[in-house]
């Protein structure tokens, strides 16, 4: 029933004109039209409806399998209180072009491809999945129920919700196997296909018609040789992993009591047993847990202590999904030869063929001053090559330390340069009038002292990071290597340059002259600064994958920046453990 304005009750008198009465008639009227047109009008659909012959439930699932997609429409995709369909519009179209038949079963029997997606979906971790977003609970209920119960056999509404359900995991499960459950972005958007909703209906009716559900699903899946490997060790993961809750240390804090409890708490579910107070029994179970973890001893918990304590199976496990899913906004395709640089692992590759080529340790940002995600391609390489100074750079650092003393320019090597490209002297300027940026460029000139080595790495970007070699090469020993402001310093940086020259030779036109390694090797024994063109440009991805497969063994790397943290926390925090 629809209910208008109540004059007769309402709290204020209201006077009305004969010459009025009709206009408001007309008025309530069309707000009882509207307010009807806005009302959902589907009944809800019945919970049961009992078919007593067996080769009448295909036709009565099926006149129920509409009433619900009717209802579903109405109501965002809910075909009753419980059940939501997440692919809704996925399976409206699927079913409204098969005439709402049912898929799954036939009469009062489950076909064979759907005992084949119920094991799927039980096993789904096993592709970094969560089988909590296919049904699971509620289908293995059903499907017991309608195996093992007379009367739920009997029962054509059942048959019809479980087929809908099945349906909507299977477009579920396809579109985050091929696509992933993450936001894309500018830097990983795939570019190189677009996967329309047309390509998941294809591939359940192939899937149906060839009564193979789990080829068609494998066949989602990228083909990256990371994704592969990852893949491969989640079985052996998750046959020794404990998936319990577990104290969270929370870092940075305010309360030293509190903190001090949740790490006491923390290290004896880790079979370290603390009594409380014992601030030397902490101190040293701290040590001892910072040296078995790589982490520098200093009995105190700081960030990375925190971060690692933090990491458990469940974390991990999460931490998993994240990475797979960030190889699926890859290219399908990925080119035969790229670097690739995992700021996580600290770690550059050069890829050839699907092999790794060339292995080196590198630097990156700090949390504060972060490697940004790119994709580029290397366009040229600078030996002995000048620095100039990022904005960002010399507002945090430069500007400060020549406020306190001019010298300070001096003393680091820097020059000051206007945009005539002439040497400022710093005390000439009244440093005072200045509080985030400088009209000036700083410039670190060449040599064996500059902050880039003695080669860098051109590509085009906006943050003016590179790759390049440094003059701390002994942050190449460190286990944390979070420690640049934002560019990349390898360690086998001379390897890379002399593949980009024997790539360059290999690929380029014959009446080009090329630039011989031996010629590279001369610039830096002389100490010449050169700019050597890349023809063959090389393409480069930078990229944040906490989690890989070292000789077939999980290996993961600490969320140095916080990335995989929120994305669990915005994507995966209401997730049950299985």
């Amino acid at each position: 029933m629809l209910y208008g304005p109540n004059l007769k009750n309402s709290p204020l008198p209201i006077m009305i004109h004969n010459k009025y009465r009709k206009t408001l008639s007309v008025l309530l009227l069309a707000f009882s039209i509207f307010a009807s047109g806005c009302t959902n009008s589907e009944e809800k659909p019945p919970d049961t409806v009992e078919v007593k012959q067996p080769e009448q439930i295909d036709i009565k699932a099926g006149e129920l399998i509409e009433q619900m997609i009717r209802y579903a429409d109405e109501n965002k995709g809910h075909i009753n209180d419980s059940v939501e369909l997440r692919q809704f519009q996925l399976v409206k179209t699927y079913y409204t072009n098969n005439q709402f038949q049912p898929v799954w079963s036939t009469r009062d029997e489950w076909n064979p491809i759907a005992d084949s997606l119920y094991r799927f979906i039980y096993f789904s971790k096993h592709y970094g999945l969560f089988p909590t977003d296919y049904h699971v609970a509620s289908l293995l209920n059903m499907r017991n129920g309608l195996v093992a119960d007379t009367l739920h056999k009997k029962n054509a509404a059942l048959w019809a919700r479980a087929d809908l359900m099945l349906t909507d995991a299977y477009l579920n499960i396809a579109t985050h196997l091929k696509l992933g459950r993450l936001p894309k972005d500018s830097v990983t958007l795939r570019n190189d296909s677009i996967v329309k909703p047309d390509y998941f209906l294809g591939l359940l009716q192939e899937a149906i018609g060839d009564k193979n559900i789990v080829s068609h699903l494998n066949s989602t899946e990228p083909s990256h040789r990371g994704y592969r490997e990852l893949k491969a060790v989640i079985p052996a993961f998750l046959d020794s992993a404990k998936l319990v809750p577990t104290t969270y240390i929370s870092y940075p804090y305010r309360d030293t009591a509190a903190f001090k409890v949740q790490v006491i708490k923390r290290f004896s579910e880790l079979g370290e047993p603390i009594a409380a107070g014992d601030t030397q029994q902490l101190r040293q179970a701290v040590i001892k847990y910072q040296k078995e973890k790589g982490i520098r001893a200093t009995g105190e918990i700081g960030a990375q202590t925190a971060a690692s304590l933090n990491t458990n199976d469940w974390e991990r496990f999460k931490r998993i999904a994240i990475t797979l899913d960030r190889y699926k906004m890859l290219a399908d395709t990925m080119p035969e030869k790229y670097i690739w640089v995992n700021i996580p692992a600290f770690q550059m590759q050069l890829r050839d063929t699907d092999t790794v080529g060339i292995e080196s340790r590198v630097v990156v940002g700090k949390p504060i001053t972060r490697t940004p995600l790119l994709t580029g391609r290397i366009t040229d390489m600078v030996t002995y090559p000048q620095w100039t100074i990022p904005t960002s750079i010399i507002a945090k650092e430069i500007l400060p330390g020549i406020k306190k003393d001019p010298e300070y320019l001096a003393k680091k090597g820097y020059s000051l340069v206007d945009d005539k490209g002439e040497v400022i002297d710093p005390y000439t300027v009244d440093w005072t009038k200045y509080k985030k940026g400088i009209p000036y460029k700083v410039v670190q000139g060449s040599g064996d002292d500059n902050a880039l080595g003695i080669l860098k790495f051109n590509f085009s970007n906006k943050y003016s990071v590179y790759l390049h070699d440094t003059n701390q090469r002994y942050f190449f020993k460190n286990t944390m290597r979070a420690l640049s402001h934002g560019c990349v310093r390898v360690q086998e940086w001379q390897k890379l340059a002399y593949f980009i020259l024997s790539n360059d030779s290999i690929n380029g036109p014959v009446n080009i002259q090329s630039f011989k390694s031996d010629s590279l090797r001369a610039w830096l024994q002389r100490k010449e600064k050169h700019v050597i063109p890349v023809r063959t440009r090389i393409p480069l991805y930078i990229r944040y994958f906490t989690c890989e497969a070292r000789e077939g063994k999980l290996k993961i790397y600490d969320d140095i920046y916080g990335e995989d943290k929120i994305l669990s926390e915005r994507y995966f925090a209401s997730k049950p453990i299985f």
